[in-house]
């Protein structure tokens, strides 16, 4: 019955008197590693002062120098790009360092390139649409991309273009050869195009006005990049939040509009599920210059009108991911249990839309899969993997095939020439036989404890929401009870794809919902595990309690 292996992280019994809630909290923030008094105090009262480019080991001097360039740029009056990436993080850090800069000066240009036309990052196609479109620039500075391009940053040196790299991505072994490079992987793209912003406005361009604040735009980021919400992350989004439920940007509001959200409701589920996926859509099936343009835009009514194409575009995202991802699941029905890997393929996934293949075969299948877009000549692929398997390593164990490859543990995108994409697919099967261990096969849920319902109460929730913001690093509190008892049983939903349950243990009623339950073997009268989220339902101006379940096991 159960979907997954529980794994009990912390331990409540160990308790020699009465449990309350601090004891509960503390073995929360034990689980998170964190410890000390010091770091306590830093994870439930952060402080924003504390992040500086210091403080996220940017080096000073390659910051220094970049500022310098600028204001020599501005000074000369010499024609400036900020060359960002088509998702979220690369839109937003546009946003901000072109703001920065165009409330003072005029002479810049923010340019997203095309993810069919002009490819990933700094490129040597994008350098050369900048230059037949708008001009030869004397300055680049890139946003969220860059850090590997030597090839593209060596074109534009080759054409007297200066290019500043602002990036988070691992280093390669050699490092472009750019006027200077503003770099940490503690932050998300936007955290670092914020710390600079920050600093062009204290050390240079001094704004006309303090109606700036871009931390709306770091907490879209960071959220949407999926970066670990420790440390510096989490403490700009956790302010983030906070200006972005009262932002009065012409475009969020359009957005929030559009899609039926409430501006002073928004929270980390809504960002990452609701609002950058219509951002991220443009990138993948269109141009994301529009996602740009709806972020910058100060009329209302053009607000409006991008903020309905973003949905439509998302829609148009959503049937295309669908589609592909039926197509795709299709071919995979015929795996069996001992096939550690999933490789498809066809001419007709839009590489736009292939990793979100990728991450449904992963929730469906439980193995790392790659989805492949089919070209001519050359093919994009995309991989997702499962905790404990890193993916990017186990694809350039296969580098003899690729054009090129990059990304991280958990995801990764590559090229390969068409001509071999049926050797390098053989390959990758064959190799999973020896590198992926069939004990990470197993879906893991990590419970942060043993939770007795007497203790769950109001005042309770309200002390976990302390620990908020949740996401990477970060995760929402997960409890688990034993042997409550199954009172009642329904489908709910305008489909009846949710189960609800009424509970019961010790006196102490429950009521419970488990998402995508459209069966179940439960019978009233049953005894039970269940682990779950504790939520607050607020309706007319009344608040109750309920368990979001996660999995359910008989006691």
């Amino acid at each position: 019955m159960a979907r997954y292996k529980w794994k009990i992280i912390g331990d409540l019994k160990s308790q020699k008197t009465e449990v309350k809630i601090e004891n509960i909290i503390d073995l929360l923030l034990q689980n998170r590693d964190i410890k000390t008094k010091k770091q306590i105090e830093e994870f439930l009262d952060p402080d924003l002062a504390s992040v500086t480019p210091k403080s996220v080991d940017i080096d000073l001097s390659e910051l220094k120098k970049t500022v310098e360039r600028i204001n020599k740029a501005i000074r000369k009056n010499e024609k400036i790009i900020i060359y960002g990436d088509y998702d979220v993080d690369g839109i937003c850090g546009t946003a901000i360092l072109w703001e920065t800069i165009y409330k003072n000066y005029k002479n810049v240009l923010p340019h997203i390139p095309h993810r069919v036309d002009e490819g990933y990052g700094l490129s040597i196609k994008g350098i050369d649409h900048i230059i037949n479109n708008n001009g030869k620039p004397d300055l680049i500075i890139t946003v969220d991309n860059g850090i590997v391009a030597s090839e593209a940053v060596n074109y534009a040196n080759q054409n007297k273009i200066d290019v500043i790299i602002t990036d988070h991505h691992v280093k390669g072994d050699k490092l472009p050869e750019a006027i200077s490079i503003v770099h940490t992987t503690k932050l998300c793209g936007t955290g670092v195009a914020y710390l600079l912003a920050q600093e062009l406005k204290t050390k240079n361009l001094k704004p006309k006005t303090d109606d700036d604040n871009h931390l709306e735009l770091v907490a879209l980021a960071t959220v949407a990049d999926l970066v670990p919400l420790i440390g510096a992350n989490r403490v700009l989004l956790k302010f983030g939040l906070e200006e972005l439920r009262r932002t009065t940007r012409a475009g969020l509001l359009a957005l929030f509009a559009e899609a039926s959200i409430k501006r002073n409701e928004i929270d980390t589920y809504r960002i990452g599920h609701v609002i950058a996926p219509r951002l991220n859509a443009t990138g993948r099936v269109a141009h994301a210059m529009d996602s740009l343009r709806l972020i910058c835009t100060k009329d209302h009514k053009k607000a409006e009108d991008l903020a309905r194409l973003l949905g439509q575009t998302n829609k148009d995202r959503q049937a295309l991911t669908s589609e592909s991802t039926l197509h795709a699941n299709l071919i995979t029905e015929s795996i069996t249990a001992d096939q550690k890997f999933i490789f498809v393929h066809n001419k007709d996934y839009n590489p736009g839309i292939i990793g979100l293949v990728a991450s449904r075969l992963v929730e469906m299948h439980y193995r790392p899969s790659v989805v492949v877009s089919v070209g001519d000549k050359l093919s994009k692929g995309s991989a997702r993997s499962i905790r404990g398997f890193n993916i990017i390593e186990f694809l350039r164990l296969h580098s003899d095939y690729l054009v090129d490859a990059g990304g991280h543990p958990m995801a990764a995108g590559f090229t390969v020439e068409t001509e071999k994409l049926e050797l390098f697919r053989d390959a990758l099967i064959k190799s999973s036989i020896e590198h992926v261990d069939i004990n990470l096969l197993d879906r893991m849920l990590d419970i942060d404890m043993s939770l007795e319902p007497t203790l769950i109460n109001i005042d309770l929730y309200h002390s976990l929401t302390a620990l908020a913001p949740f996401g990477m690093a970060n995760p929402e509190p997960l409890f688990m009870s034993e042997g409550v008892v199954v009172e009642e049983i329904s489908f709910v939903g305008r489909e009846r794809k949710h189960l609800k349950l009424r509970l019961s243990k010790d006196g102490i009623k429950l009521e419970a919902i488990m998402f995508g339950m459209d069966q179940t073997d439960l019978k009233v009268g049953d005894s039970i595990d269940i682990a779950y989220i504790i939520k607050l339902d607020r309706w007319n101006g009344a608040e109750k309690l309920s368990l979001v379940v996660r999995d359910v096991r008989l006691s």
